[in-house]
């Protein structure tokens, strides 16, 4: 389902861990890319591994941006020189636990920020959006697995923002049926590129699960702490659906070919997830294997906002985009591993 080259896409936050993965797939395409991105949870040096990856000949077709979806005059600047065909939006602040004390950050970040590039792009004629949400959306689901036509029910501010970000595209929409917008709600991206080139760095301590267990496992933190051990689960440890960022970056494609074909119309939410879930010990077990080594734990009180299990029905993407999630737990832990043995200090060099 190629469409036809010389299409131009806007990345924002391009240079975070599903941003870079994303626009690799997209370069692949054969589209062009331009990535504004602030590095406030990313760097430049990713951006440098991403031209690497796709080779000199493509790397011709992605230009960045330092700059600020908050900032107007950075927007302008952006749009006024190029004439955009869509924009994938990543660019937000994402960890659940931070927006429960900084919620302010997070309404700034995630809230203001859509909003004056959504205003930036209504002003340039460029109405087409693939939005990065998140199954942060559905909170604590009275069944699983789930399905996009559940009611949301964010349980954090973090999850309020792209709750809110998704009723505030649906308002757009309304409003002008020139925008084709596709919400993708993710589950747990995990792994890494196959390369060992890409994967997950983020600054401080991780948040996130498994570049918590990656950085245990190459002896930057002396055990993981694993938050909730009395879940009403079979090991006790909280259920989620982890997904390979690679098929992420893939469903991100499929979301951009739909839009972009002229039949398309609306504003409609995929899950994007393997629809399979694992607990937290099943996660560290399969990576124990992959990396052989041993990974201390420490069992911690449950956090607030934090859900018991959480996977996803995967079929309308399935049907609608013609995706399908393709790898598996060992896959996501031995690319994972790759990537954390080769890149110890992720994108620095050892301090």
């Amino acid at each position: 389902m190629a469409v036809q080259k010389g299409i131009h896409i806007l990345v924002t936050g391009g240079a975070g861990f599903i941003g870079t993965h994303t626009v690799v797939q997209i370069l692949n395409e054969g589209f062009k890319v331009t990535i504004i991105d602030n590095l406030d949870n990313s760097v430049e040096e990713a951006i440098l591994r991403v031209r690497d990856l796709v080779g000199p000949q493509l790397s011709k077709n992605l230009e960045f941006c330092l700059g600020d979806i908050r900032n107007k005059d950075d927007l302008e600047k952006l749009f006024s020189k190029n004439k955009f065909d869509a924009v994938v939006h990543f660019a937000g602040l994402k960890a659940v636990g931070e927006s429960v004390a900084y919620p302010f950050r997070y309404f700034d970040t995630n809230l203001v920020g859509s909003v004056t590039l959504y205003m930036t792009m209504a002003k340039y004629n460029c109405k087409k959006l693939v939005f990065s949400s998140s199954a942060t959306v559905y909170g604590q689901p009275s069944k699983i697995p789930c399905v996009e036509d559940f009611e949301p029910k964010a349980m954090s501010p973090y999850g309020r923002t792209k709750q809110f970000l998704e009723e505030i595209a649906r308002d757009i929409e309304r409003s002008d049926q020139e925008w084709k917008i596709i919400l993708l709600r993710y589950f747990n991206p995990v792994g890494a590129h196959k390369s060992g080139k890409l994967g997950e760095d983020p600054k401080g301590i991780p948040n996130n699960l498994m570049p918590y267990i990656q950085q245990v496992a190459v002896g930057r933190l002396p055990e993981l702490n694993v938050y909730g051990h009395d879940y009403p689960t079979p090991d006790g440890t909280a259920i989620r659906d982890y997904i390979h960022v690679m098929d992420l970056a893939d469903g991100h494609v499929a979301a951009l070919q739909k839009i972009l074909k002229t039949d398309y119309s609306g504003c409609h939410a995929y899950n994007l997830a393997t629809g399979r879930g694992t607990s937290v010990l099943e996660m560290v077990h399969a990576f124990e294997k992959a990396s052989g080594k041993k990974i201390p734990m420490k069992l911690c009180p449950r956090r607030p906002g934090d859900a018991t299990a959480v996977y996803a029905s995967t079929e309308k993407a399935q049907k609608e985009l013609g995706w399908k999630a393709k790898y598996n737990i060992d896959d996501m832990c031995k690319d994972q591993w790759k990537w954390a043995s080769q890149n110890p200090w992720g994108y620095q060099p050892k301090p």
